[in-house]
């Protein structure tokens, strides 16, 4: 059975494979090889299945190359849209700038506006006292007209008296009958001028109080639109200050320490020296004013905390703060072309101006609240240490100096030695600013 079998494979391999032999000849020799039907079979099979691992390995490079074409403008695709959005968030934090430039413009009409108003509300209160003293004047007049009115009818009635007892001769009785009238007429006329000004007094008081309860009315509607206004721009920055990891009481309470003058339009109201009991709207405008107070120590604080962000020109974010390679990458990068201008986040002190290794050319600033900024990788520095810089101030450009793959700065934030992620502090400001 297994003969007949592989006589019959033989048959049909010699069908298509004949045997052949192969000879070699020499000088004084000649040879030959045998191809054997099965040798020919396993030789075909071989160069078949080469070709055919040639021909799937050239369409995968193929589709490979294809493929890689595709991704690339795929990739180049995504580069211009994350562009656009760059220049988009750049357009918004320009329009965040105005608006918060135009909010610092309403800040201090709001100042404007309370101190002439605390101005009017001495002023009424000035003329309510003088008014009060003229009524109470004008009140003592006014009996002691009528207190001399009834002597003189008393003296009036007893010199009739007289007279019709005959006691007094008709020459004295006609002299002291025209003194009395004159006393009279005088007494008459100052008691009608009394009266007169006793209701143009009452009329004055009138109009006084109408206009008393008018400018309570605007400083109402003043200290509505003010409170709104100091709703809305102490919130955000309770939230900011808060979504920075900072206390917004201790910042404010340290921000207080350098800035303990008194006086000024924040200062509270006070009307009255008697030890008494301050007015609800002097309450209220207190109230106001220690808000303003607040927003103004935090428009200090935010001037000395790294809320900004290191570039003002177009930027994109290429490494984030964060482990990288299997080691800690404390900072955050940003890629821009050679040269571009690197600024201050925050009002503070240059504390290292120079060459580190790994950083190559470095700033280091060191900023109130324990904070510190490092600026690295740069290809030149224009401040020097010891300089005391302000926030937007320029202090190098980018560059690929130190251990660097690229042209980038290299921004750290350190909160008491310690490496932070400054994207916190950017994003908590995008809110606001």
């Amino acid at each position: 059975m297994r003969t007949r079998l592989a006589i019959r494979l033989h048959a049909f391999m010699e069908r298509f494979f004949p045997e052949r032999r192969l000879f070699l000849r020499s000088d004084s020799d000649t040879r030959f090889i045998r191809l054997r039907p099965g040798t020919q079979a396993l030789a075909f099979a071989g160069g078949g299945l080469l070709v055919s691992w040639t021909i799937i390995a050239t369409a995968i490079l193929l589709m490979d190359s294809i493929s890689a074409g595709n991704f690339r403008e795929q990739a180049r695709r995504d580069q211009v849209t994350y562009q656009q959005r760059l220049n988009e968030i750049s357009r918004e934090r320009d329009r965040r700038a105005a608006e918060a430039l135009a909010a610092q413009e309403r800040f201090n009409t709001a100042l404007t506006q309370v101190s002439e108003m605390q101005s009017q509300l001495l002023d009424s209160e000035t003329r309510r006292r003088e008014l009060e003293t003229g009524i109470d004047v004008i009140q003592t007049t006014l009996r002691t007209a009528m207190k001399q009115r009834e002597d003189a009818a008393g003296r009036v009635a007893a010199l009739e008296a007289e007279t019709q007892d005959g006691t007094a001769t008709a020459a004295e009785a006609d002299g002291t009958m025209d003194l009395l009238s004159e006393a009279l007429a005088r007494t008459a006329q100052e008691r009608d001028q009394v009266v007169a000004d006793a209701q143009d007094a009452l009329v004055r008081a009138d109009q006084m109080a109408t206009d008393l309860k008018l400018m309570e009315e605007k400083n109402d509607l003043i200290f509505r639109q003010l409170e709104e206004a100091m709703t809305v721009s102490v919130k955000p920055l309770d939230k900011m200050f808060t979504s920075a990891g900072m206390d917004p009481d201790r910042i404010i309470s340290e921000v207080r320490k350098g800035y303990t003058g008194q006086g000024g339009p924040l200062t509270p109201l006070t009307f009255s020296t008697r030890g008494e009991e301050p007015s609800a709207d002097t309450e209220r405008a207190n109230r106001i004013l220690g808000q303003m107070d607040r927003l103004n120590l935090y428009r200090i604080a935010a001037e000395k905390a790294p809320f900004a962000v290191p570039l003002k020109d177009a930027f994109r974010f290429t490494s984030g703060f964060g482990r990288r390679w299997g080691r800690m990458h404390e900072g955050t990068d940003f890629a821009a072309p050679h040269g571009t201008s690197i600024y201050s986040t925050a009002d503070g002190v240059v504390t290292f101006a120079g060459w580190m290794s790994g950083y190559g050319r470095l700033v280091k600033i060191q900023h109130e609240f324990g904070i510190e900024t490092r600026y690295a990788h740069m290809s030149k520095i224009t401040v020097k240490v010891g300089e005391r810089v302000s926030r937007g101030q320029q202090v190098g450009a980018m560059g690929n100096t130190g251990r660097s793959t690229g042209t980038h700065l290299h921004y750290e934030v350190r909160v008491g030695g310690e490496a932070v992620n400054p994207m916190i502090y950017i994003k908590a400001a995008n809110d606001v600013f």
